[in-house]
């Protein structure tokens, strides 16, 4: 007798290493800044750069479940996914849920400000980077301006990342599948919905 669970790829090999090198280097970059290794901290941020880029691409040309009108949804469907979360019978999504996509969005815009904020930094205090052109045109305190607004981001993504880190929870709990294992194999499983991944 086959007991196998059908299983549905969802997750294509660059969208997993995307999130487990995204999840690597900011936990990387927010140690090295810690502890004082400014260098490190500066090439771990255009290396983060380069990653968010290749995302952002990958969001437009990558497989369905990749795609950013994958995880795009209208205010009826998200409003629908929230009272089924509230009656505690959440709709099942192969890709992201209505919720879940609103944290990438979120977590994605964040990432950018920290991005040009550091940048911004780099130029402003540092003297250093592509953005030097800035330093001269402006002021001390606009330039502690922007390594407060770095901070305060970063500080932001982390509340993001902590929000995230329960909802993959409450979802591999309510569904009883592992998305932690999912995020890693690529593959969900199979519950009667389309597969329109590859």
């Amino acid at each position: 007798m086959n007991t196998a669970i059908a299983q549905v790829r969802v997750w294509d090999v660059p969208v997993r290493l995307f999130h487990w090198l995204l999840v690597t280097g900011f936990a990387l970059a927010y140690l090295t800044a810690e502890v004082h290794l400014a260098v490190i901290h500066v090439w771990l941020g255009y290396a983060l750069i380069a990653l968010l880029l290749f995302r952002v691409v990958w969001g437009f040309v990558g497989t369905p479940y990749a795609r950013f009108r994958s995880f795009i949804f209208s205010v009826p469907e998200t409003l629908v996914y929230v009272r089924s979360l509230r009656g505690g019978r959440p709709l099942h999504y192969y890709g992201h849920n209505p919720a879940g996509a609103l944290m990438v969005f979120a977590l994605l815009a964040v990432l950018v400000a920290i991005f040009i904020s550091g940048l911004l930094v780099q130029a402003a205090i540092d003297f250093d980077g592509p953005l030097l052109f800035l330093a001269n045109a402006v002021s001390d305190d606009t330039a502690y301006f922007f390594r407060h607004a770095h901070d305060w981001l970063v500080n932001v993504a982390l509340v993001l990342i902590s929000l995230h880190l329960l909802g993959v929870l409450q979802g591999s709990i309510r569904h009883q599948e592992n998305l932690v294992r999912a995020m890693v194999t690529g593959r969900k499983k199979a519950v009667g919905e389309k597969s329109t991944g590859s």
